[in-house]
């Protein structure tokens, strides 16, 4: 398998009442893709699927926020933890 197909992951934070867009928290490819994987399910965090995203997600800095030509790509990101917390919410 080389460098290209190797998975890869990236968590973000956004923080409404911080800074004005979201922030890379984590990001990681092969085994630290599946450890990024991992500490999100054991911490109940939504795992969305998008490796177009997420590649170029990887080439930020972590605690970079990300630039505004992937607003409309991580809100839709957002927008759907949103809504399946909507539907876990008792």
């Amino acid at each position: 398998m080389n460098q290209n197909q190797r998975k890869q992951a990236a968590a973000l934070s956004y923080n409404p009442d911080g800074a004005a867009a979201p922030i890379i928290k984590a990001k990681g490819k092969g085994i630290m893709a599946d450890q990024i994987i991992e500490a999100a399910k054991q911490s109940n965090i939504p795992i969305q699927e998008d490796p177009g995203l997420v590649e170029l997600l990887g080439q930020l800095e972590i605690n970079e926020a990300i630039p505004e030509d992937l607003y409309q790509a991580v809100a839709e990101v957002f927008a759907f933890v949103y809504r399946l917390d909507k539907r876990l919410d008792p």
